[in-house]
Parts: C-alpha cells; sequence; structure tokens
C-alpha cells in the first residue's frame, strides 16, 4: 500500500502525548512487562503507535513509529507490534475515531477471563456511564464486549468486527489479556479507558460479595 509522506511536526506532537499518557497508565501498573499499545490517528492515512518490547514507562520519542492503515510501517526499520493490526481495524471501521489505547490491568485481565463464556461484561446503573461518549444517564445499560484471544491476528480482528455491532462502544476485552479503549482523540480514549476500568473493578467486587 503506497501512502503519502506523514508531517513530522504533526507526529512530534502526537508522540508527546502518547508518552504522557503510557507513563501515566505504566505508573498505575497497567502495562506490565512491557504490554500494551498505545496509537494516535494522523489524519486518514497515517497511525503514530508505539513499537513493541519496549518500557511503557520510559518511552522517548524513537519508541514511537508511524504505520499506514494496512498497518505497514512508513519510513522506519521499526516493525509494528502484530497487535497494531487491531488498531488500524478500529481507525479503519470508525473514521471519527482518534485515538487508541490497549492495557492489561489485573481487574481488565481478570474480568476478560471470568465474562468469556458469556461473551460480554453486563454492566448496569452506573452514573459513571456519562464518562461514555453518547451516554447521558445511569438509566441505561452497556454491555462490554469480550472476544476469545488468539495469536492469530487475522482471526483476532473477525472478532472483534463481529462483536462491534452498536453505537458508542468505545470498549472490547479480550479475554485473558486485557482492554481496548478508543475515542476521537487520546482524552477522550483515556476516559473512556478509565470509565472502563473503574466498573469492571466494582463488577469484580461485587462478585467477590456475592452479590453478581
Amino acid at each position: 500500500m503506497n501512502t503519502p509522506a506523514f508531517d513530522h511536526n504533526l507526529y512530534a506532537g502526537c508522540a508527546a502525548q502518547i508518552i504522557t499518557h503510557t507513563r501515566e497508565l505504566a505508573a498505575k501498573g497497567f502495562t506490565p512487562a512491557t504490554a500494551g499499545n498505545f496509537s494516535i490517528r494522523m489524519g486518514p492515512d497515517h497511525a503514530a503507535i508505539t513499537i513493541s518490547g519496549k518500557d511503557k514507562g520510559r518511552l522517548t520519542e524513537a519508541d514511537i513509529m508511524v504505520v499506514n492503515m494496512g498497518n505497514e510501517p512508513v519510513a522506519t526499520h521499526h516493525r509494528p507490534s502484530a497487535e497494531a493490526a487491531l488498531h488500524t481495524h478500529l481507525y479503519r471501521k470508525f473514521p471519527d475515531v482518534g485515538a487508541v489505547l490497549h492495557t492489561h490491568s489485573p481487574t481488565q485481565t481478570i474480568a476478560g477471563l471470568l465474562y468469556a463464556e458469556t461473551g460480554h461484561v453486563p454492566l448496569r446503573g452506573y452514573e459513571l456511564f456519562k464518562a461514555l461518549r453518547g451516554h447521558a444517564t445511569h438509566e441505561t445499560k452497556v454491555d462490554l464486549p469480550v472476544v476469545p484471544n488468539s495469536q492469530d491476528m487475522d482471526t483476532l480482528t473477525a472478532s472483534v468486527d463481529a462483536v462491534l455491532t452498536q453505537p458508542n462502544q468505545w470498549g472490547y476485552l479480550i479475554a485473558g489479556h486485557g482492554l481496548y479503549a478508543w475515542g476521537r482523540d487520546i482524552s477522550e480514549a483515556r476516559r473512556h479507558l478509565d470509565a472502563f476500568e473503574f466498573m469492571l473493578g466494582c463488577e469484580l467486587e461485587m462478585r467477590r460479595l456475592g452479590a453478581r
């Protein structure tokens, strides 16, 4: 796939935003053992994304690469993580998505395993629904999809694509793996991620107490 050259000033700004958020999320324990991937859309043709195998709490601009929407590297010797394909899938599927955050907190990982069989986490009655774009009341329901993990990215992407059928979903879990959350920009994606993390934590606590 041939794509135009990217704007290096735009890239530098995106890299700076990614680094800020990854350091904060790493400090929360959301990126153990170099886990996680984070990206920002750079217009219709490119995305800035973290390279694999790096401590997310210590990233520099050199650890952020550019891929095109076919998940191919642009002007770099780095290879994108295999999971970068899940980022570009979201950018292709939803033109208004501007950033994607993928984390591996214990809460997210455990919830993905516990709800793998049902295929979703049923979230009900949370005031924090209002943190999710398009949701204005607690008097609704949000089913956070859970897809089975796979090392085959085509299989995993197809599983994800099949469950993204409703507007304003903003996230999904991969069983035993972690959470993908997104938004129109990285601040909104971060708000969605933080909201899902909180609600998942509440669900796990209620299960522990026998209320679920």
